[in-house]
């Protein structure tokens, strides 16, 4: 994947994308959601380790890395009930509270990509992004596919930002990729949490999806569930219901839902081997 610049506006060389991967390090993976601000520095490390190990056997294949907010962001965002809007002084001041915490959750991941020697730059949310009542209506992506072209891993992750209806409001790390997805064309999107895959019901884990599509999901929604921990921005369901409008849109598109718990899942995932719940329109 490359990209010229022609006049002020940045293009893609290849629609197709076909070597951009999009991966989200899960905040129930990276962080004790039970426990307030609490990150898992050792996990943060190995995964790292694992994308490193990926990114140099695959010098063709570029990533966009995502990660949740966990128990840093999420629990300031309940708290202050700022994903369903931002009005007054107090929820103002949560406001920075939430981008506060959630900045300083993405630090410690900018630490070990960087110490691990992968070359990444962090795009915080708030500072390019507005919405409107939720929605991703205006960002300035030329900073971002610039780093691409540079060949450095973009770093995005669950945010406040504002909203011309709600003030200020949240953004999940699945919104960001939704809308990145529709610009860039990656070839897949990884979701890596604790949980090895979408299970028929939530939490008694009785039964694993392998595969999810419009249709069958109809049929299986109700058992999917939420979250465990904090989590103001839904859990799986609200996860796989986003993935399946997204690759309603874009049908060549594949999402897998998967564990990073244990050692050398992610680096299988990345390699292509299906280990949780693939989502796909078809």
């Amino acid at each position: 994947m490359r990209f010229f610049i022609a006049g002020k506006k940045l293009l893609c060389e290849n629609d197709s994308m076909a070597d951009l991967i999009f991966l989200k390090l899960g905040g129930s993976l990276i962080t004790d959601k039970t426990v307030p601000f609490t990150p898992r520095k050792d996990k943060i490390d190995s995964l790292v380790a694992e994308i490193d190990q990926f990114l140099q056997s695959n010098k063709g294949t570029q990533l966009i890395l995502g990660h949740g907010s966990g128990s840093f962001g999420h629990t300031a965002a309940r708290t202050h009930g700022t994903r369903q809007g931002v009005k007054s002084p107090g929820q103002w001041k949560g406001f920075a509270e939430v981008w506060y915490q959630a900045s300083a959750l993405n630090r410690f991941l900018m630490d070990a990509l960087i110490s691990s020697g992968i070359p990444s730059v962090a795009f915080a949310p708030v500072a390019a992004i507005i919405a409107r009542d939720g929605k991703i209506t205006s960002w300035d992506l030329n900073p971002l596919k610039s780093a691409l072209t540079a060949r450095l891993v973009p770093v995005v992750y669950g945010d406040v930002v504002f909203d011309d209806i709600r003030g200020g409001t949240i953004l999940s790390t699945e919104d960001l990729f939704s809308h990145l997805a529709i610009e860039l064309h990656p070839k897949e999107i990884l979701l890596a949490g604790l949980e090895e895959c979408v299970w028929e019901s939530f939490p008694d884990r009785t039964r694993k999806f392998d595969h999810i599509t419009p249709v069958t999901f109809a049929k299986i929604k109700q058992g999917v569930g939420t979250a465990l921990g904090a989590d103001v921005t839904g859990g799986m369901e609200s996860k796989v219901k986003q993935m399946l409008e997204l690759v309603k849109i874009m049908p060549d598109l594949t999402v897998q839902i998967f564990s990073g718990e244990e050692s050398g899942r992610l680096l299988k995932a990345m390699k292509g081997e299906h280990i949780g719940t693939t989502i796909s329109v078809k």
